[in-house]
Formats: structure tokens, C-alpha cells, sequence
């Protein structure tokens, strides 16, 4: 990496300017926090651009999805095996080149715009009077700006859609812990549906619009599908939560449904493209060995065994149930929070932009171990993209293994980082009435 020195000096300076802003309890103006963000991403952006390095997923998988649009090919099964997802980022990959945008900008383009949409979302989902704090904080986020200017990989897209997915569903008046639903009783399930209560029949639009939101952020990546959870948990009752269900699914189907009828893939091949894009354990590539507790079994390198994936696989769902259950009267950006930390502790595959992924959650709604956790997994990752690409061949792997062996000192941060003291969300008093419902007390 050609700009090490100058990128690492951003990132040092933006970790001191949250700390400094969190110390000093500053609350600077929208338009001041968004000229720092863009200034820093753009800044970054452009000296990636002209790196001679580039990172190899960004050269060897995204952009060849990007060409097979605009050659008028199937993104998931004619990129030479760089695109395991649904085609909607390939299409903008597609449509930027056409235009003629220079790749090297053209893809990081992309995700430098949806990170800079998603500082102003981190102020909402924060909301109260450090809203404009939380949003300054994530604008000098260094793990978002590497994601995003130098790696250019599509967490910011899928972040974005799902953070604003939360703000909706959670509505103007912020969210309330809604009565516990009757999930042993079928009867009264089935008259909640039809005889919804006013709190849940008034929430039916935002739970739609917050739908198509998270099935947006579906379609850039799949991880999200674990943020679904959390998501119906900010809607008050059984109906507003199943409406969200079935838009989350209508961009996914849309896009799907897209290939064949825009003639890039043939019918008969959705099941092929279904089986690439699955989030099954048989489905989930196995790469591992470069995080964690699979670095224990590999030495910190690279592996194509198919049996600790699928083990982790397993090991990830049950830790998703286990947090929903243990945090099942929290806010549900705490739950957020400890099913993608958990994630990470669980996970047996990892490459460094995952660790973005709660990184607008915790920044929002900080717990006592954010700051060490947010410093600790930055500096991790920029050892990874500033440090690591100073070398090639086997002084790359030789390094590459301590680098990757070293994740394991990030785990007590992240465990300690679990909102372990908000199990239980404040009970904000009696519900509102909605204006022009009228309130049916319930007598189930």
C-alpha cells in the first residue's frame, strides 16, 4: 500500500476526535459532522484509487459481477465465482462502468456514498441528546472509512438499508417494550391478526416500509438475515411484525426473479443461483482458519476444510438463539448489539469488514467496553489492509498467521462489550392512544 503513512494518520486522527468529542461532550451541527465524514472518505477514496494495490476480492469478484452485468451474463454464476449474493450491487457495478467510471473509483463509489448516508442514521437510531454526538463518532469510525474507501466491500450498502429499516420500525415516538405475545394460545394468535390492537394497527405502515428497508439490505449481502430478529422486535404486536416478514421478502424475490426475466440467467438455473446465494452449512464456502478458534486448528492460515465451517455454521445459530432468549426484554438495538458480537466470537470464517457490522449499533447505543472494542478491532483490521499489503508472496504468509492468530486477543473486548447490564429494557409506562384508533382492551 502506496498511502500507508497518510491513511494510517486519518484514522489516528479520527479515533482522537471521537475520544476528544465523547470527552468534551461536543454535539457539532449535521452539516459539520457530513463535511468531516465525506472530507475523510473521499480523501481515502481517492488515495486507494491510485494505489497500486488493490484488495483481490475487490479486483477478482466485484468487478468481473460488475462486467457479466455489462455483458449482459449472470452476476452469480458467470463471474468466475466472485458473487455469492442476489444481483442488485452488480447492477450498479454494471451501470458505473458503462458510464465509464474508472473501477479503481467506480466500485469504492458504492460504498463511500452508503457510508456517508449511514452517519446521519446512526444519529437517529441513537436519538436523545447524544444523537449528534453518536453521529460525529461514526463520521470518524476508521474501521468504516477502511471498509468503505479502501476495500471497498458492500457492508456500508447493506448497513445503511438496515439501520434505516430500525429507525423506521422503531416510529417518531421510540420504541416501548410491547406486551408479551401469546405464543402458547393459537386462538388468540389468529384474533390478533384480524382484531389487531390500535398501537399494532397504526404501526402497519412503518412495519411495511421497514420491510422493504431490510429486504433491500438483504439484497446486497445476506448476513442481515440475523438482524430480522431484532428488527420485529422494535414493532409492537403480531400483526405489524408478520407484514414486516413479508416485505423483508419482496426486494430479495424481486431481484431474484430479475435475472431470468431480464434475460442475464435461464429459468432453470435459479435453483443453482439459490444454492450459491444459501446461508445452509452445506451452502457457506468453507473457507477458514484466519480468525479465532478455527486459527487454533489451522496455525492462522488459510483452510478449505468444509467441517469447521460447518460446525461454526451451527455454532452461529444456536448463539443467535441464545441471545434472542437471554436478551429477550431488551431494546432490541442491545439484542442487535450481542447477536452480531456474538457472531464474531462464534464465527468460523471472518474477513475484516465483518467486524463493521455492529460497529453503527454499538456506536449508537456505546456500552461500558464500546471504546476498547471499537479501537481494538480498528486497529486489528488496519493492521490487515495497511500493514499486511507492504509485503507479498511468503512474507505476506509468514505474517499473515501471527496477524491472523492475534484475533483471539480481541475476544475478552468482545465479550466484554455484550450489553450484559441491559437485559431489561425500562418500562416507559402505559402505551399512548394512537389518534383516530380506538383502544379495545384486550381480555386474553
Amino acid at each position: 500500500m502506496d498511502y500507508a503513512i497518510p491513511t494510517a494518520l486519518v484514522l489516528v486522527a479520527g479515533v482522537a476526535a471521537a475520544i476528544v468529542a465523547q470527552r468534551k461532550g461536543w454535539q457539532p451541527a449535521l452539516a459539520v459532522t457530513l463535511a468531516v465524514g465525506i472530507a475523510v472518505r473521499v480523501l481515502i477514496l481517492v488515495l486507494s484509487a491510485r494505489d497500486t494495490w488493490q484488495p483481490v476480492d475487490y479486483v477478482r469478484s466485484f468487478q468481473p459481477a460488475g462486467q457479466a452485468i455489462l455483458d449482459h451474463r449472470d452476476p452469480v454464476l458467470e463471474s468466475n465465482g466472485g458473487w455469492h449474493f442476489l444481483p442488485a450491487i452488480p447492477y450498479v457495478y454494471g451501470l458505473l462502468l458503462w458510464l465509464h467510471i474508472p473501477w479503481s473509483v467506480a466500485g469504492r463509489l458504492v460504498t463511500v456514498v452508503s457510508d456517508i448516508a449511514l452517519i446521519p442514521l446512526v444519529g437517529r437510531l441513537a436519538g436523545g441528546q447524544n444523537a449528534r454526538l453518536r453521529a460525529f463518532q461514526y463520521a470518524c469510525n476508521p474501521l468504516a472509512i477502511l471498509v468503505a474507501s479502501v476495500h471497498g466491500q458492500v457492508e456500508p450498502v447493506s448497513l445503511v438499508f438496515g439501520v434505516a429499516a430500525y429507525v423506521v420500525a422503531r416510529g417518531p415516538a421510540g420504541w416501548r417494550r410491547p406486551e408479551p405475545l401469546p405464543w402458547l394460545r393459537p386462538a388468540e394468535m389468529v384474533r390478533r391478526l384480524t382484531h389487531p390492537l390500535a398501537e399494532d394497527r397504526a404501526a402497519t405502515g412503518r412495519a411495511l416500509w421497514a420491510g422493504l428497508l431490510m429486504g433491500l439490505a438483504l439484497c446486497a449481502k445476506s448476513w442481515p438475515v440475523i438482524l430480522v430478529p431484532a428488527l420485529l422486535m422494535l414493532l409492537p404486536g403480531l400483526r405489524s411484525r408478520a407484514v414486516a416478514v413479508v416485505a423483508t421478502g419482496v426486494a430479495p424475490v424481486f431481484f431474484l426473479l430479475s435475472l431470468p426475466v431480464l434475460g442475464f440467467t435461464e429459468w432453470a438455473k435459479l435453483p443453482e443461483i439459490l444454492n450459491t446465494i444459501g446461508l445452509r452449512p452445506s451452502d457457506v464456502r468453507p473457507i477458514t482458519g484466519d480468525w479465532g478458534w478455527t486459527t487454533l486448528v489451522s496455525g492462522g492460515n488459510w483452510n478449505l476444510d468444509p467441517l469447521p465451517a460447518r460446525i461454526g455454521q451451527y455454532m452461529i445459530y444456536a448463539a443467535v438463539l441464545a441471545c434472542l432468549i437471554w436478551w429477550r426484554k431488551a431494546d432490541p438495538i442491545d439484542v442487535s448489539i450481542a447477536i452480531l458480537l456474538a457472531f464474531m466470537i462464534f464465527t468460523p470464517r471472518l474477513g475484516a469488514q465483518y467486524l463493521l457490522w455492529f460497529m453503527p449499533f454499538l456506536v449508537a447505543r456505546p456500552t461500558r467496553a464500546a471504546w476498547p472494542t471499537i479501537i481494538g478491532c480498528s486497529l486489528w483490521a488496519a493492521v490487515g489492509y495497511i500493514v499486511l499489503t507492504q509485503f507479498e508472496g511468503v512474507k505476506w504468509g509468514e505474517l499473515h498467521a501471527p496477524w491472523a492468530l492475534s484475533s483471539l486477543l480481541l475476544f475478552p473486548i468482545l465479550l466484554a462489550a455484550l450489553p450484559w447490564a441491559r437485559r431489561q429494557a425500562a418500562d416507559p409506562g402505559p402505551v399512548p392512544a394512537v389518534p383516530g384508533a380506538s383502544v379495545r382492551v384486550s381480555t386474553g
